[in-house]
């Protein structure tokens, strides 16, 4: 579904990411994972061709995204950026937008078929009992699933999505990664998405990728990325690592100042 091959892209006189290669492989569900300023976002941003890469290419279903045009780009791959601020229209109004690649020229108008793919979009993401409120009448989580749904307005194949959970309480975070990983499993959605929470990560992609300082550190299945060494080796902080007692994913436990210096050196860690 997607390969990035030897990327690098970031800010004239800033940060970059250097040498990116890996591939998502179709209806997988990938995490990006890192430290602030490791450069997640900008990994992101160079995937979804919001930055053009200093070197590299970026392969979309064997196709170099930037010799597509952005009609096409958009029908195949849908982005989630983080931090959109509300905008005055209706829920439905924003929902439509992402039928945006799909209008004929000539057609200024959504259609029958635009208004019945947005309605299924709103229902799939349980927001088209709100569709007649505005975008700044709702919650900051209800309005995260409307930006879910016009995502999927676009029909995608690939859906990336930069820290879907972020400011939102542990309601709405399960919430969301449990629709997520439901569209994954029956739109056969490939998934790929920054998370910030290691928890939240390990439990809900199959496979990450650990950034640190603008290059891949790690990269493979959950149990193999999240061990404490490497954790403690990227985050500079000490951690437990155990497993989930439901699921059995790696889950990390944080250990103060105060715990450390009165059970080290003698505490175990697995």
């Amino acid at each position: 579904m997607l390969e990035i091959k030897n990327l690098t892209c970031g800010y004239t006189g800033n940060f970059f990411v250097q040498d990116i290669n890996f591939k998502v492989n179709n209806k997988e569900i990938v995490g990006i994972i890192g430290p602030n300023g490791s450069g997640k976002t900008t990994l992101l941003r160079g995937i979804s061709r919001t930055l053009k890469p200093k070197k590299g290419a970026v392969i979309l279903n064997g196709e170099d995204i930037w010799q597509m045009s952005f009609k096409e780009l958009a029908r195949k791959m849908a982005v989630l950026p983080q931090g959109i601020n509300p905008i005055s229209m209706t829920v439905e109004e924003f929902v439509l937008l992402g039928r945006i690649p799909h209008l004929k020229n000539f057609q200024f108008f959504e259609d029958k078929d635009d208004l019945e793919i947005a309605e299924e979009c709103m229902r799939l993401t349980d927001t088209l009992r709100f569709k007649d409120h505005l975008m700044t009448q709702i919650s900051g989580g209800e309005r995260q699933l409307v930006f879910i749904a016009r995502a999927l307005a676009q029909q995608p194949k690939l859906l990336l999505l930069d820290e879907p959970t972020t400011y939102l309480d542990i309601t709405h975070q399960v919430r969301i990664l449990d629709l997520i990983k439901r569209l994954n499993r029956e739109l056969e959605l490939t998934i790929l998405m920054v998370l910030h929470d290691l928890n939240l990560a390990s439990e809900y992609c199959r496979r990450l990728i650990l950034l640190s300082n603008g290059r891949i550190f790690r990269e493979g299945a959950t149990e193999d990325v999240i061990n404490y060494k490497i954790i403690e080796e990227v985050y500079k902080t000490v951690v437990v690592v155990e497993k989930n007692p439901v699921s059995a994913k790696p889950y990390v436990l944080l250990v103060s100042e105060d715990e450390i210096k009165t059970n080290s050196p003698e505490r175990e860690r697995k």
